[in-house]
């Protein structure tokens, strides 16, 4: 619909109205004034006349460039095509971890110094990224700020470890100072402005980092649900070593010439962030449900076989935590495009997630895992991939990353063995 404006409004606007005369000026000025009034009367008024032809005709001829009738070739009929809307993109957070060992070293529960050590220190690890000239001087800024913390509030720190593994804390924050994996060493390596003696030695210092925060977190942060404590739960990390075998009887890529007929991947699992699925994983596994379960390649993944007794797991709840949270979401998804992120994100080569339940997308499989193959071009913005947010990602591959590309449709778990975290796993009390 066309606008126009209205005489009254463009009189109010243009005035053409005597002046009064003044009472301080002569007559003659004023007759000076009154013919000065007058011609310029005579040339706005012709003006003004062709103003309000003009303005309509604009405002019709702004509206038909938003509506343009077109002739439509397929159909021989008129049809109207507006504009395309200009689609509004969220690109999430591009500091999402890219290994699982970053991963699992930030869902550590430590204490707030801790976390301010490592944060510092994580960021250094964005810098090195930068091409060309490198920032070397906010490199060194971050690890003096690291120092300092370390120092001021070492008895803080050490305050958060359990009573018998304070000695093993006060030794490994020694080793954080001044160890050949520690920050005096990371200083230095900076001060020489050597980027892959940076990047060594920063990955040597924060294994160091995380191993102390390992020792501040003896459990869970959080209490479970109580709905939830009929559930098996980790209530900490394990690791599980599985050995792979082909099914064809052919072999592995050689290790130093010599051929494998088996493979060994080993995976941490993570009862911080999903107690429950880890939990639940754990038990399987020392019960040797997967022993000798085949695998299937499908996009972008390697699934186990659906094939255990369907009473063998629990069906437990989808569980996700999201970042910047203290405790895990249940039966709940998480939305990428609003920015929600998980504490263990599926956008990691070699992620181990449970699948969906074959009756409802709240729970997990109570058995079927896979192992999520990650290929930034086939992900979405910022590198996420599309299912990222939509399953219960419970531990990542730290070991045998290489070995996954070569399992192909029909290769046997021959083994599935819980390594480490036996202390951690709670078993539910039998009624």
């Amino acid at each position: 619909m066309a606008f126009s404006l209205s005489s009254s409004l463009i009189s109010t606007l243009f005035r053409t109205n005597h002046p009064p005369p003044p009472s301080a000026i002569s007559k003659k000025l004023h007759e000076l004034v009154i013919q000065q009034h007058e011609v310029s009367k005579a040339i706005i008024e012709p003006r003004m006349k062709q103003l309000k032809t003009l303005i309509p005709m604009v405002l019709v001829s702004v509206q038909i460039t938003f509506l343009i009738p077109l002739v439509d070739s397929s159909s021989d009929s008129w049809s109207y095509i507006t504009p395309p809307a200009r689609a509004v993109l969220y690109s999430p957070d591009t500091k999402v971890p890219r290994t699982g060992e970053v991963a699992l070293r930030k869902s550590i529960p430590a204490n707030p110094n801790m976390k301010a050590i490592q944060d510092s220190l994580e960021d250094i690890s964005y810098l090195l990224r930068i091409p060309q000239r490198k920032p070397y001087g906010t490199m060194e800024g971050n690890v003096k700020k690291v120092l300092k913390i370390a120092l001021d509030e070492k008895d803080a720190i050490l305050a958060s470890i359990p009573a018998e593994l304070k000695e093993k804390g006060s030794l490994i924050h020694a080793s954080l100072i001044d160890g050949k994996a520690g920050l005096q060493a990371l200083l230095q390596s900076i001060k020489e402005q050597d980027a892959d003696k940076v990047s060594i030695s920063l990955a040597s210092t924060l294994d160091t980092v995380a191993e102390l925060e390992l020792l501040q977190a003896p459990g869970l942060s959080f209490l479970l649900p109580e709905q939830y404590m009929q559930y098996p739960r980790l209530s900490g990390r394990g690791t599980v070593e599985f050995t792979i075998e082909k099914g064809d009887g052919s072999t592995f890529s050689p290790v130093r010439g010599e051929e494998r007929k088996t493979a060994t991947i080993q995976v941490v699992i993570d009862g911080y962030s999903t107690p429950l699925t880890a939990g639940n994983f754990a038990k399987l596994v020392m019960d040797g449900a997967y022993n000798g379960i085949k695998l299937s390649c499908i996009n972008q993944a390697i699934i186990s076989d659906n094939g255990l007794d369907k009473n063998s797991g629990y069906s437990v709840p989808l569980e996700i935590m999201p970042s910047g949270q203290f405790e895990p979401l249940y039966k709940t998804k998480l939305s990428v495009q609003d920015g929600e992120l998980p504490v263990l994100p599926l956008s990691v080569y070699g992620a181990v997630a449970m699948a969906h339940n074959e009756d409802s997308e709240e729970y997990s499989s109570p058995d079927q895992f896979f192992f999520y193959l990650y290929d930034k071009r086939s992900a979405g913005l910022g590198g996420v991939s599309f299912d990222e947010g939509q399953f219960s990602v419970f531990g990542y591959t730290t070991i045998g990353r290489d070995i996954l590309p070569e399992i192909k449709t029909g290769d046997v778990i021959r083994s599935a063995k819980l390594i480490e975290g036996q202390d951690r796993l709670v078993l539910p009390k039998q009624s």
